[in-house]
């Protein structure tokens, strides 16, 4: 008999969960970090202000003809939620479970009028891996073994926050720390930014990865003088230095940057052919957000592309949804864990307490385990609603 799709339901969730900027309170990732609006001064002081909180997070679950539920998290709230009640399903419901290529082909052409990136992308991408997890829990294997299987016997992980110093001391291969200064600050911010660098390097010593995330805030010639100077203090990459659809300059900082500074990107880039153009561009490693770029039915795509250009993979956060593809693919050689800990000082599952069963690494490895589907559940004691039904 065969196991169809029937019924699909969203939920929004406020607060900590999958969107990883809607957090209560002071939080390092929130402290005066360069950001597209750092143009203007009222808007430096906190992404808060210019609204990157708003979003929230989205909950996907689709029931299966059987009663098994699979469910997925990402950043999308009440938009994505209308987007899945309103127009995407239709493609699910009554539809076989293993339809994945059909399903994902008939979201994505049926939101081109609208849709394309952003957060559309980002709720073709939620129903995508809830998908996976559905599956996963039907025929009772990991997401990782329909993948393919592990290629490696575990996963290691550099870490994101406001403090490589302490991710060194709990055991990660790196250290990712945000650029706190734009080229609107001037030669001042210029040189708090590379003192900072200065100050971090003398901490962790000469053998750990420090990197750069600038989180498209910075032009080519500032990202040019950047790299050059933040290479005597050894820093292997400069991430997301322009904006999103500026291939060209990435183009031109790739030929201009130091070849000892690795030039990175794609976490706010979508779809394989978004991504073709940015791998033309040169970029060293691209960092595509499974919950972002189209879920897993397009990251085993845009991963085969990246190995065709001889570029790596390393996927942004993104807790399980990305572990179980990294543990699958040899140009995805390490993973990103974003230290949700308020000053970074800790390390807590990454979409806690939304998620139950969130594995974490330990001294920056972590082995991950044979629950079916993607491994984890929704914790009933937090609060999400339905705003929208079909």
């Amino acid at each position: 008999m065969r196991t169809t799709i029937r019924e699909v339901r969203a939920y929004t969730v406020r607060g900590k969960g999958a969107d990883c900027h809607d957090q209560p309170g002071a939080h390092w990732i929130d402290d005066h970090i360069a950001t597209p609006m750092s143009v203007y001064p009222e808007y430096r002081d906190s992404r808060r202000s210019f609204g990157i909180d708003v979003l929230g997070t989205l909950v996907v679950e689709i029931e299966a003809s059987d009663g098994t539920v699979g469910f997925a998290v990402t950043t999308a709230g009440e938009i994505g939620a209308w987007i899945v009640e309103k127009h995407l399903a239709r493609f699910l419901e009554g539809r076989e479970v293993t339809d994945l290529e059909r399903i994902w082909d008939q979201m994505y052409r049926s939101t081109l009028f609208y849709g394309r990136r952003g957060v559309v992308l980002n709720t073709i991408s939620g129903v995508d891996l809830a998908l996976y997890d559905l599956l996963g829990r039907l025929r009772g294997e990991p997401v990782y073994a329909l993948l393919g299987g592990p290629v490696r016997d575990e996963l290691t992980f550099y870490a994101t926050g406001a403090r490589p110093d302490i991710a060194k001391d709990l055991g990660f291969i790196g250290g990712k720390m945000p650029i706190h200064h734009g080229p609107a600050e001037g030669q001042e911010g210029f040189t708090t930014n590379l003192s900072a660098l200065a100050d971090m390097r003398e901490r962790v010593g000469e053998d750990f990865w420090l990197m750069w995330d600038a989180w498209m805030s910075l032009d080519v010639e500032y990202a040019t003088r950047l790299a050059h100077a933040a290479a005597e203090h050894k820093l292997k990459w400069l991430e997301e230095a322009l904006i999103p659809d500026d291939y060209w300059g990435y183009a031109q900082l790739k030929r201009q940057a130091p070849p000892t500074v690795l030039i990175t990107t794609g976490e706010h880039e979508a779809t394989r052919w978004g991504f073709r153009q940015l791998l033309e561009t040169g970029v060293d490693i691209i960092q595509p957000d499974v919950n972002w770029c189209g879920g897993i039915t397009e990251l085993i795509k845009i991963s085969a592309l990246a190995d065709a250009h001889g570029a790596m993979v390393v996927p942004h956060g993104s807790s399980v949804y990305s572990y179980h593809f990294v543990i699958t693919r040899t140009n995805s050689p390490f993973s990103e864990f974003l230290m949700m800990h308020e000053t970074a000082e800790e390390v807590v599952p990454m979409f806690a307490p939304l998620l139950l069963g969130e594995p974490v690494p330990e001294r920056g490895r972590l082995r991950l385990p044979e629950t079916p589907g993607f491994g984890v559940e929704l914790n009933p004691e937090i609060p999400r609603e339905r705003p929208y039904t079909h």
